[in-house]
């Protein structure tokens, strides 16, 4: 072959696809041509027009397979897990191109010594406790650099993009106290916001339900979101509770958001715990007050009904003032450790979203310390009955000798409030997967053919093209990618494969790492990170940073 001619060729065709492009328009069978990282031609019913089809250097039949956009986790926990495995087939297999990091206002970055040392405590039950890490980075921007830069320079498994943790910012600035910020506290606050997101970040995450994110009040998190606003960001707030007062704290983050007049994505965005049975309607109707007044938002949710946190989550938020050490000897105390109990099992505590704990919906999923590993799999109140004491008593030695490590599934969800909000015209997907622990969320390891398979094929909750769209092209608009999410000429080629027949989850609460069927092929970049079903060696992954 003339090497003129040769250079005019793309470095891959598929053939003959059933393209879902990312918008939620009606698929059809095209080849689309890849080159240099890029889609360089989508070619409309190539074979049956008889047309010229595109040269490539290699071919690839997908006859029966869906073409999409690759898909966009926008709630994960891999912030750690990126920089640790090479393989991270719980994404890739998944179709999962691209991560949203940084969420439930904790993570690594931005941070100095203290406060790396008080977050690596505080969230050790979702990323490990990072002891196996070279925390080289302290800024957001040294973060971002060392996605990049991951394995020996290679890079990393899946792109990922970053939110400021607004729970690290005040730790570095205020510290874990229960109080309002000074003046000056505020100033850095908004600084360090403004810094994360000029080096890179794609807007503020927060845990309201978490210390010490919880402690700032509607102005303080008003503040902040203006900052976020005037540099092309968006907010993304874990609310102040999923349970008794689930409506009021959806209430309070649109009004904040407006107020800012900054773009607002929900986390999670769940009606979980008995009080919220059956009233997704309620918020939905609030959203949809919201967007028709010309509010800027949108939501993500995982298709699970139970939920997954760390045990010490559940307790006040007043024990968990000073930070983990200070959490550590509160309940080492007789007296302070009762006031806990009686919050948790009696009044309902912030931590737990205002409702009385149930113990026999908290199941113990993940352990740090080996020697409590026969805890996992058990509810606290099994776990409790097997050494004949009281559920509070087995929670709270968990709590002290795993040293707040300790990660838990709640069963408190409502299948028909999951269904309900999947349907709605704002709606995107997000895993919030932990992948730390025994007996990890299932969600981790299954959200996107979860979505596909069961809400797609065999509920027929959300059309095919439709559910693509949710995990395409609508994350990539909030993120405002504007070469992302759908399946067009000049945009990135990071692209999924998937049989509609057979895609499914293989993880289930039993078997919670097993890995998905039918999404025989992954690209990022234009370059196979799962091919034939196997993941390669690829490490495409990079940090993608806001424009």
């Amino acid at each position: 072959m003339d090497p003129v001619e040769l250079a005019d060729y793309a470095d891959l065709a598929i053939r003959d696809a059933d393209v879902a492009d990312g918008t939620g328009a009606p698929s059809y069978r095209a080849d689309v041509a890849v080159k240099d990282g890029r889609i360089v031609s989508v070619v409309k019913e190539a074979a049956a027009a008889g047309c010229q089809r595109p040269r490539a250097r290699r071919e690839l039949d997908a006859e029966g397979l869906v073409l999409a956009p690759g898909f966009i986790d926008m709630h994960a926990h891999s912030d750690l897990a990126l920089l640790r495995d090479p393989d991270h087939s719980a994404k890739a297999a998944q179709g999962v191109t691209l991560e949203v990091l940084g969420q439930d206002g904790l993570s690594y970055a931005p941070v100095d010594d203290r406060t790396l040392a008080e977050v690596r405590r505080a969230i050790s039950g979702w990323n490990g406790d990072g002891d196996d890490i070279d925390f080289t980075w302290r800024s957001v921007g040294e973060y971002l650099d060392r996605l990049d830069h991951g394995f020996g320079g290679e890079g990393i498994a899946v792109n990922a993009a970053y939110l400021v943790p607004q729970g690290t910012v005040r730790a570095l600035a205020v510290g874990w106290e229960d109080r309002a910020a000074t003046p000056g506290e505020l100033d850095r606050m908004r600084q360090l916001v403004a810094d994360g997101l000029r080096q890179g970040a794609v807007g503020m995450s927060s845990g309201l339900t978490y210390t010490p994110g919880m402690y700032a009040d509607d102005a303080e998190l008003t503040q902040l979101c203006r900052v976020v606003a005037a540099h092309g960001g968006y907010y993304c707030p874990h609310h102040r509770s999923y349970g008794a007062g689930a409506l009021d704290a959806y209430a309070e983050t649109v009004r904040v958001a407006r107020e800012a007049d900054c773009p607002l994505h929900l986390a999670h965005a769940t009606m979980n715990f008995g009080p919220n049975e059956g009233r997704a309607g309620a918020l939905l109707a609030l959203l949809d007050e919201a967007l028709d007044a010309g509010a800027d938002i949108t939501l993500d949710t995982y298709p699970y009904t139970p939920g997954c946190t760390t045990l010490v989550a559940l307790l006040p938020s007043w024990a968990g003032e000073g930070g983990p050490e200070a959490v550590l000897g509160r309940l080492s105390d007789e007296g302070t450790a009762e006031r806990i109990r009686h919050d948790l099992e009696v009044t309902g505590s912030d931590g737990c979203h205002g409702v009385p704990v149930e113990w026999e919906t908290v199941e113990i999923s993940g352990v740090t310390v080996p020697e409590l590993t026969e805890y996992t799999g058990l509810t606290v109140r099994d776990a409790a009955a097997r050494r004949g004491e009281e559920p509070w008593t087995t929670a709270r030695r968990l709590l002290l000798e795993d040293r707040l490590g300790t990660t838990v599934l709640q069963h408190v969800g409502h299948e028909e409030n999951v269904r309900a909000i999947m349907r709605h015209r704002v709606h995107t997907g997000g895993s919030d997967g932990i992948l730390r622990g025994t007996k990890p969320h299932p969600r981790a390891y299954g959200t996107f053919p979860r979505y596909l398979g069961r809400y797609v094929r065999e509920l027929g909750v959300l059309s095919l093209e439709e559910c693509v769209a949710h995990l395409t092209g609508r994350p990539a608009a909030r993120l405002r990618l504007p070469d992302r999410g759908v399946v067009r000429e000049g945009y990135r080629a990071d692209l999924v494969l998937f049989d509609p027949a057979t895609v499914a989850p293989g993880a289930t609460f039993d078997r919670p790492r097993a890995l998905p069927a039918g999404i025989p092929y992954v690209l990022i970049d234009g370059r196979f990170v799962i091919e034939d079903g196997r993941r390669t060696d690829v490490l495409a992954g990079r940090a993608v940073r806001r424009t």
